[in-house]
């Protein structure tokens, strides 16, 4: 069942709601204790000033006039120190869902699968961790706070006026639906273009993610100027929209403005008549005067409240649909449990392929083995499906007809984190951390040795360009390994693969940025690995593939032929045409 915005805000108070509830209490408290000093305020000037008994009093009843004094200053001190408990509790509760909120989503979106990384942009998901999850914290701790504020103060001081003379009262409250519908129209204007507002942060966020994160290519097409003017453009339209927005108030600030200066108008001509025909007292008329801002304060407020609240609304629409978004790819409830160290077969059993927002398919009726200990070697023009390939293997994506096992075993019934513990990758876009040497190559695995850390860069041949850096395997190697060649960060990228000792390697062009002396150096490290492992390598180099014990060709998304390297050649075809390529022969 969906959830209302304010509902989903109670279910993440869990364990928070007394706080907040004493909180509102404390709220409405103070704000009716706002009544204190008008009243005794009245008290004193119609006993002891103004009365018919007023010397008289003061010569009786010195005493009361002393206590009614202090009784103003002590409320006033207990007011006070409400009011500083109270923001303290909605602080305290608003900062403690922010915390709790911003851990959930980042948890829900690290176990997305690949197609809503896919939908949604970095720059955007960015916006709804920082931005929208502010504005969500704004309103418990503010915005709700003002509401409250707002009715509570009006709530206690209309219900005062009533008991003084519902005459007066109501000619004083008669302006307040009118505010009320001003405030309506207001919301009905202003509600899309907070929206609109929203996505033009994220489009903002976004350009400059992209930016800064692609600084190098930037650089290298002198393409500063250029994208300088793009992020303008961005940030001027953002500003644009929020002026917009802003300036959505000064349309109807004035009407409100306008009835809410009608309140001292109104109590000057009805209350002084009723007072000069001694209808109130003017104890009672110095307390409609002390009050009137308890109602034309809150009117006028209404509107940054009812601002924010958009701003909450469509912030907090952009939160909710990812904290209630669920991955497509998950565990079956009855999924086969495979706790030890997996043997290695993999299996493709008819595999065709296609992307959810694709019209064709990518992959056609694949079909082969890798037994354990295997390597196999895929082979093709760009784009004709190798990588979607061994992305179904970890189950990044899923096959649209036939299946990929594993031991045997389909991997949708298998436990991702189980499959995935079991297969290392290494991609030919590499992707390092900003820690370490060493903590790349133990990411996924952080209680390996540096023993072993040292063996993993050997058999990817890093250990000796590693042993060159300042400070060795402690050097960092910046933001996306941005301090490190192309080679140099393949190279890392295959010891992080290895470090987890996977029982499937799979490589997709790992080595396309290393020399022909290093790629032999790597091959060799392959053969000799201390763990048994089938290797899976995507490659366009003949070097790589001719020791493998299955080289698949793989053209428009089909197996077009397959075998060893020496029978590759024999049949003449694609393959063969490839080695006299690479060999420089003719074809």
């Amino acid at each position: 069942m969906p959830r209302t915005r304010m509902q989903w805000l109670w279910d993440n108070m869990k364990g928070n709601r007394l706080i907040y509830g004493l909180a509102i209490l404390g709220t409405i408290t103070y704000n009716c204790m706002q009544l204190t000093v008008p009243y005794f305020s009245q008290k004193i000037i119609d006993l002891f000033l103004t009365g018919e008994h007023a010397v008289e009093n003061m010569a009786t009843k010195r005493p009361l006039f002393y206590e009614l004094i202090v009784a103003m200053i002590v409320l006033t001190l207990i007011r006070t120190i409400l009011v500083y408990v109270s923001c303290m509790g909605f602080e305290h509760v608003s900062q403690s869902v922010l915390y709790k909120v911003r851990n959930y989503l980042f948890d829900k979106i690290e176990r997305q699968d690949m197609k809503f990384y896919s939908t949604y942009r970095t720059g955007d998901l960015m916006t709804r961790l920082t931005g929208d999850l502010d504005a969500v914290r704004h309103m418990l701790a503010w915005v709700i706070r003002m509401i409250v504020e707002a009715f509570s103060l009006m709530g206690a001081t209309a219900i005062y006026f009533f008991y003084m003379d519902w005459r007066l009262a109501l000619c004083l409250l008669a302006i307040a639906p009118f505010i009320f519908l001003i405030i309506v129209l207001f919301k009905n204007r202003v509600a899309p273009m907070h929206a609109l507002l929203r996505e033009k942060l994220a489009q903002m966020n976004t350009a400059a993610q992209e930016n800064i994160s692609g600084n190098r290519v930037v650089k290298a097409f002198a393409r500063e100027d250029y994208e300088i003017a793009q992020f303008d453009k961005c940030n001027a339209d953002y500003s644009a929209v929020n002026k917009k927005t802003s300036l959505v108030w000064l349309d109807y600030f004035p009407y409100v403005e306008t009835f809410a200066n009608l309140l001292p108008v109104i109590l000057l001509l009805v209350g002084g008549l009723f007072l000069i025909h001694g209808q109130i007292s003017m104890g009672q008329y110095v307390a409609f005067s002390g009050l009137t801002w308890a109602i034309a304060n809150p009117m006028r407020q209404l509107g940054s409240i009812m601002n924010e609240f958009q701003r909450f609304s469509a912030a907090s629409k952009k939160v909710m649909e990812i904290y209630y978004s669920e991955a497509e790819i998950v565990d079956k409830p009855d999924a086969v449990d495979r706790p030890e160290r997996f043997e290695g077969k993999v299996e493709f059993d008819h595999v065709s392929f296609q992307y959810a927002d694709a019209n064709l398919p990518i992959l056609h009726d694949i079909s082969f083995t890798a037994k354990p200990g295997e390597t196999i070697a895929i082979m093709g023009e760009t784009g004709c499906g190798k990588t979607s390939l061994i992305q179904l293997i970890p189950r990044f994506y899923e096959a649209t007809e036939g299946r990929v096992l594993v031991d045997g075993i389909d991997v949708r019934d298998l436990k991702i984190h189980q499959l995935r513990k079991n297969i290392g990758l290494a991609t030919q876009d590499v992707l390092l951390y900003s820690d370490s040497i060493d903590g790349n190559i133990a990411y996924g695995d952080s209680h390996i040795s540096q023993e072993d850390v040292v063996k993993f860069a050997r058999y990817s041949a890093a250990s000796d360009f590693i042993a060159k850096m300042p400070e060795g395997y402690d050097t960092i190697v910046g933001e996306r390994g941005v301090g490190l060649s192309g080679g140099q960060k393949q190279r890392i990228s295959l010891a992080r693969a290895l470090a987890v000792k996977p029982a499937i390697l799979i490589l997709d062009d790992t080595t396309s940025a290393v020399d022909m002396e290093t790629e032999k150096q790597i091959q060799h490290s392959l053969k000799e690995l201390d763990f048994p492992c089938t290797k899976i390598i995507i490659a366009q180099r003949i070097s790589t593939t001719k020791f493998a014990d299955q080289i698949l060709v793989l053209q428009d998304g089909r197996i077009t032929e397959s075998g060893t390297h020496e029978e590759l050649i024999a049949k003449h075809g694609y393959y063969d045409q490839l080695v006299k390529l690479q060999t420089g022969e003719e074809v």
